[in-house]
Parts: structure tokens; C-alpha cells; sequence
């Protein structure tokens, strides 16, 4: 398992909670819920986790947050200090390696039991992600104070990422943006209504819960690269809404992208479900293509026009009513000029051209 570390000095323990954490409302084994309805849902990518269960001694589950495609997060109390944590159940290597790589956790090298391919993470207590919170009220997007100290929160953890520690994180999106706990009396409040009013589930399986919420925070590092020149070519990194011209075009890659996945998720938080992926259903690569080109100009000479051929697709004409100027109706005069040229300075098709996260930190937008 993977454990921050609080205090190397003996400390006092505290007694275990002894709950009966035991749901009224089992769900028959046929029925699916959360991350057994996900498509490539595989049992044996999750650890069975149950409410009440103490880890290495120290460690007691207390509820579900949430779920992903390899993983599951559970509310833990420490029984050494009575601090909350997130306890974060993964099988998939990378995100414990940068996590490694970054330090910001002190890792004890172990699994939940022999032979398991689980590693766990301890993290400090999220609530709801940035699309969970769009979600709520998507009538309502962001205004203006709110997207900037968001978006200089989200290149703040680029900065140190790309600078400091050498490291891609490559799914800049809104889901991947959590929201601090506002409030951390309401995790014993959670405890107890787990306790009281247990969530429907399963033997292992419960119903994933909310809480409150204060900043925004750039988590999940499950598909981040560490290294900032990266070579492993496919459309298989990043959003596809959010997707940079270098990866679409299986070119090198490196730190920009995560500048241009910032650029449409700063578009989508202010009221745009996305600049470049016109709503068709699903994605199509040429649609995203000419969109591009119709939102920041034509691609320049070299690597772009050699690949021109999927630009140029018979199906997919580019766009001749969609502009980037277009897109923003919600800002006027001198204010919408300059967010247009931050976003600019995010969007451009050579990587090498853009904007880094610590020169956007400066623009006149954020100031």
C-alpha cells in the first residue's frame, strides 16, 4: 500500500469504530451499479472493498466516494489520529509511480495482500469534480471570477508538473478537476449517515456518496507521463474533445498538450461543451479537423500539410460560421479581447508556439 506518513514519534490510537456496517437494502448480484456498468468493467480490476474493513492495522473504511475505470475511492479514518483520508484502490501501475515519481506521498512498497495486483493510494479528502458541479446546473456556467481562479489553479499544478517534476499528466478535463472538502467536520457527519442510513449495495459494492466542497484541484494522475518529450504515438492519450493536433497527427509530444487541454477546458467550463467536437454523436476525427481550422486558422507548412489529407476530407468541409470570435457570447469589447488572445496563446497548432503554464499565469486575463 501506498500511505502518507503523518508522524514518525509514537503516538496514542485511537479504538476502531465498532458500527454494524451493514446495509438494510442488498441489491441482488444481477443488477448493476456504478463501476459495473461501465463498458470494459472487469471484477477483477477492482478490490473488494467493504465499509468497516481496517487496513494494515490503521486504516478503517467509512464510505464510497466515487469510481473509474480501474479504480474506486473510499472515505478512511486513521485510527492513530483520527484524520480523514481517501483511500484510492487501483490496479493500474502508472498513476502509483508518478505519484512515486512526484513525492507528494510517502509510499511504504506493498500490495493489499500477497499475489494482488492492487496498489492503494492515501489522499487527502476530495468531493465533487468540476463536471459533477456543471452537472448541477448546466444552464449556468462559470462567471468570469470563478473561471479565472479556477483556470490559474489548474496552471499552477501545470507549472509544477512540467517544471518541476517532469511530468505530462495528458487528461486535462473537467472531470479530472476535484473540489477540496470546504468543510472536514462533515466526514465524521458522512461516517455516522453511512452508519445510520447505510447505502444500498452489494456484498462488496456500495453506492458512491457526496460531500461538501471548496477548491479546485488537478487529480488523477493515472495517465500522466513522466517526462516531458514523449514518443509513444496514438490517439490514445487525452480527451478526445480536448485532443492536441501533435496527438491527433501521432507527432512527438510533450507539456503543451496539457496547455491545450487547459485551453478547452477553460472553453467548456465558460459555457462551451466544446470549441472543436461539433455535437454529432460521437467523435469524428475530420469534423474535429476542419473545426480546428475554421477556430484557429490553417495549420502551418511542414509536418501538418504532409498529413493534409485529413483535413481535406471529402465529409467533413470546414466550418465557414464558426469562429473562435463566434464561440464567446458571453464577454464584450476590450474583456472579450483579451480572454480571446489567453485562449490563443493556449490554442495553437504548433506545440512549440504556445503559451506555457507559467507564462499564461502572467497574461493580462488572470491578473
Amino acid at each position: 500500500m501506498a500511505f502518507l506518513r503523518l508522524r514518525t514519534q509514537p503516538i496514542r490510537r485511537i479504538p476502531p469504530l465498532f458500527r454494524t456496517y451493514t446495509s438494510h437494502h442488498y441489491l441482488p448480484r444481477d443488477i448493476p451499479i456504478e463501476e459495473e456498468t461501465l463498458p470494459h468493467y472487469n471484477p477483477k480490476q477492482y478490490y473488494p472493498v467493504n465499509i468497516g474493513d481496517i487496513y494494515h492495522s490503521r486504516y478503517q473504511i467509512i464510505g464510497k466516494l466515487g469510481y473509474g475505470s480501474t479504480s474506486t475511492s473510499w472515505v478512511c479514518r486513521d485510527l492513530r489520529c483520527a484524520l480523514p483520508f481517501i483511500l484510492y484502490s487501483d490496479s493500474h501501475n502508472r498513476e502509483y509511480r508518478v505519484y512515486e515519481h512526484l513525492a507528494n506521498v510517502v509510499v511504504e512498497k506493498g500490495c493489499l495482500h500477497p499475489g494482488s495486483i492492487h496498489q492503494c493510494l492515501l489522499l487527502q479528502p476530495m468531493t465533487m469534480s468540476l463536471h459533477d458541479m456543471l452537472q448541477l446546473n448546466p444552464s449556468k456556467p462559470f462567471d468570469l471570477p470563478l473561471l479565472k481562479m479556477t483556470i490559474k489553479r489548474i496552471l499552477l499544478a501545470l507549472d509544477f508538473l512540467h517544471v518541476e517534476a517532469g511530468v505530462v499528466h495528458t487528461d486535462i478535463k473537467p472531470d479530472n478537476i476535484l473540489l477540496t472538502l470546504h468543510d472536514p467536520t462533515l466526514l465524521p457527519s458522512f461516517a455516522a449517515a453511512e452508519s445510520t442510513y447505510p447505502s444500498p449495495r452489494k456484498v462488496v459494492v456500495v453506492s458512491s456518496s457526496s460531500l461538501n466542497y471548496g477548491l479546485p484541484t488537478l487529480c488523477d494522475f493515472s495517465e500522466a507521463r513522466i517526462g516531458t518529450v514523449q514518443r509513444d504515438t496514438g490517439p490514445f492519450i487525452q480527451p478526445s474533445i480536448y485532443r492536441a493536433p501533435e496527438v491527433i497527427f501521432e507527432m512527438d509530444w510533450g507539456c503543451s498538450i496539457d496547455v491545450w487541454g487547459g485551453g478547452g477546458c477553460c472553453a467548456h467550463l465558460f459555457g462551451e461543451d466544446s470549441i472543436f467536437d461539433p455535437v454529432t454523436g460521437h467523435h469524428d476525427p475530420f469534423r474535429h479537423l476542419a473545426r480546428m481550422v475554421a477556430v484557429i486558422g490553417s495549420p502551418p507548412p511542414g509536418e501538418f500539410v504532409r498529413r493534409s489529407t485529413w483535413i481535406a476530407h471529402d465529409e467533413a468541409p470546414i466550418p465557414s460560421n464558426v469562429s473562435l470570435e463566434s464561440l464567446e457570447w458571453r464577454l464584450t469589447g476590450t474583456e472579450k479581447e483579451v480572454f480571446l488572445g489567453f485562449m490563443r496563446d493556449m490554442l495553437k497548432w504548433m506545440p512549440e508556439e504556445r503559451s506555457t503554464a507559467g507564462e499564461l499565469l502572467g497574461h493580462e486575463f488572470l491578473r
